[in-house]
């Protein structure tokens, strides 16, 4: 089963997450039309569940990850995200079972440490929702990887933020993790829940 990012509600490859924003977009007024922000660990959570024939849905989560955004609020298209998932920090709530994720046969965490999403792409499909285009890593394998994104913004606080939500579904067999299958499904899904702060 494969777990490439993952939050218990939803876990990033993460990516992971994502330009977001770039979004919520221009409102007249904003004074730079470049903007960097950086993901808020303790209000992001990556997630993902798998089917398994005769089994429950296995969901779990990453808890190591970093992202970054660059906003250009005025060409949202010019926006910018990477995103960086631990592989090692994968949970699914058992500790034999996340090491058997992290081995070999699903993750193989000591040898690709990281889950990689790099942004190629940002459309802005209304005020509220953008489609990010990228590259995924996973398992030294990039593939291309759309995420459709839900992104609203906070400002009046001490520093402004990004809120966003993406959803992603990812056929692991394209990167060459064929265990399980087809007992456990080629698709994970991913979600990613989380706030960026304007650095």
């Amino acid at each position: 089963m494969f777990l490439p990012f993952a939050p218990k509600i939803y876990r990033h490859p993460a990516i992971v997450a994502l330009a977001l924003t770039a979004l919520t977009i221009g409102q007249a007024g904003d004074a730079a039309a470049r903007s960097n922000w950086a993901i808020d660990p303790a209000r992001t959570r990556i997630s993902f569940s798998i089917d398994a024939v005769g089994y429950p849905k296995t969901e779990g989560e990453f808890h190591q990850f970093d992202g970054r955004i660059s906003v250009d609020f005025d060409h949202p298209g010019q926006s910018r995200v990477s995103f960086h998932v631990e592989a090692q920090s994968i949970d699914v709530g058992s500790a034999s079972f996340s090491d058997y994720l992290r081995s070999a046969a699903f993750l193989n965490a000591a040898r690709f440490k990281e889950i990689v999403f790099t942004s190629t792409a940002v459309e802005k499909i209304d005020e509220h929702e953008i489609r990010v285009t990228g590259d995924l890593t996973m398992l030294g394998v990039t593939m291309p990887l759309t995420v459709d994104v839900a992104v609203s913004r906070q400002t009046g606080q001490s520093r402004a933020r990004l809120g966003f939500t993406a959803h992603a579904k990812i056929d692991r067999l394209a990167f060459g993790m064929n265990s399980g299958f087809p007992v456990i499904s080629r698709d994970v899904d991913l979600l990613v829940a989380s706030e960026a702060i304007e650095q």
